[in-house]
């Protein structure tokens, strides 16, 4: 790895790396600076310069980077605000992409770019108190949900979360075992994995079907007994923009509004792809 004075503001530190397939990675990094302050829900921008290298399992680029100038992307973290040693990201890999193949390479101990503050209005700021909330994901789309949950279930024992994630199979399902635990200690929460490749996952026993599907089901009714109404929950929405788009028009059907800029409504949305 080329020395971060060389070609990059390096200012970030790899403290950990946990790969949880060949696809999916959570990386954990240390910023120089110390603290890095945020809001659950919001992102943060990493990067590498374009001559760090590729892992194995990326295809060829289509055009090569300029190896001293920076790849920076956004994402979402997914460490809890409390947390002061290192700042969580969960990350998909993009075969031809720039800067994911360069992250799933980096080394424990690797520098990368941090960018010196979060950004985003996708939090839990924009509910009333006290209502429930919903938080729908797709594959990484779970990173700020699982930011929200390390923060507010330690302090908020009252409000109703849940989550309903969705993959292919179940090894695509991050975090599982720990929002498991979660549903199991905290009674205000419940975790609904689902995935949509039964047939190479026959030991699954959670819900099989897309996303849209098991709204318009009611299955979040029938499992955490919370209505998907606008005058008792908030939905989140956030990952692949075709269930985004499947579920927004059945949640619109039912009376939720989407957020317009500053302006919270019951519906609130972050593309992640």
């Amino acid at each position: 790895m080329t020395t971060p004075s060389a070609v990059a503001p390096y200012n970030a530190t790899v403290v950990g790396r946990e790969p949880l397939n060949s696809q999916l990675l959570i990386l954990r990094v240390r910023p120089d600076a110390g603290e890095f302050n945020f809001t659950p829900g919001q992102f943060a921008v990493l990067g590498l310069a374009g001559r760090e290298p590729r892992v194995a399992d990326a295809l060829p680029e289509d055009t090569a980077p300029e190896p001293d100038k920076l790849i920076r992307r956004a994402y979402s973290i997914a460490s809890s605000s409390l947390e002061r040693d290192y700042v969580e990201f969960y990350l998909a890999l993009v075969a031809k992409g720039g800067l994911t193949p360069r992250l799933f390479a980096l080394p424990h101990g690797g520098r990368v770019f941090l960018g010196p503050k979060a950004s985003g209005l996708f939090t839990l700021d924009r509910v009333a108190p006290g209502k429930a909330v919903i938080l729908v994901g797709t594959g990484t789309g779970l990173a700020p949900y699982v930011s929200m949950l390390r923060t507010a279930l330690i302090a908020d024992s009252t409000r109703r979360f849940v989550v309903l994630h969705g993959a292919r199979c179940s090894w695509d399902l991050g975090y599982r075992a720990e929002l498991e635990t979660l549903a199991r200690i905290r009674p205000n929460f419940t975790y609904i994995p689902s995935i949509t490749r039964a047939e190479q996952d026959p030991h699954f026993r959670g819900q099989v079907g897309r996303i849209p599907k098991i709204l318009e089901q009611g299955i979040v009714e029938q499992l955490a007994g919370v209505r998907l109404d606008p005058a008792a929950a908030d939905v989140f929405l956030c990952g692949n923009p075709e269930m985004i788009s499947g579920v927004r028009g059945h949640l619109e059907a039912r009376g939720f509004t989407p957020d317009h800029g500053k302006q919270s409504g019951t519906m609130h949305v972050e593309e992640y792809w």
